[in-house]
């Protein structure tokens, strides 16, 4: 990325904290090569977001375990409490509309299809041992890079 930045005639600098001021596109002024300091500035600050990310990611799960251990549900809270939601099926399987339901209870269009999301026409029930399709995944990234980072498979 940086031989793109290089290229482009762009200088990627650090203006607050510590490393302020270092400029990460530096070469050697014979060869044009990256100075050894801003590879191992690079690589640092790469290797140091990493592991903040990695740090991130395991706390998060880690509370989540815990959380799921006490009987906390993950999520955000129904806003049909769950005494109404079999009133709020019944309705609609008797003909009452999504609107009307939703002026009923106080809530949202969208909060009644959840509730009733199971019984809506447009909902086609999974087969659970059906083998899944196989569909070509592409991975794209936007911009100069793209040329060289194109993968399909």
């Amino acid at each position: 990325m940086l031989d793109v930045l290089h290229r482009g005639q762009v200088a990627l600098r650090i203006h607050d904290g510590a490393f302020s001021g270092m400029d990460l596109t530096a070469r050697h002024p014979r060869t044009g090569e990256l100075l050894s300091t801003v590879q191992f500035m690079v690589q640092t600050l790469a290797a140091a977001g990493e592991l903040q990310r990695d740090l991130q990611r395991e706390l998060t799960y880690d509370g989540l375990r815990a959380a799921e251990a006490k009987g906390n549900k993950g999520g955000r809270r129904p806003a049909v409490p769950a005494d109404k939601t079999a009133d709020v099926r019944t309705a609609y399987l008797e003909g009452r509309s999504i609107a009307a339901l939703a002026r009923e209870h106080d809530v949202s269009r969208g909060d009644i299809r959840t509730a009733v999301a199971d019984l809506l026409p447009e909902y086609t029930a999974v087969d659970q041992d059906a083998p899944a399709p196989e569909l070509p995944v592409l991975l794209d990234q936007h911009g100069t890079p793209s040329r060289h980072m194109r993968l399909q498979y």
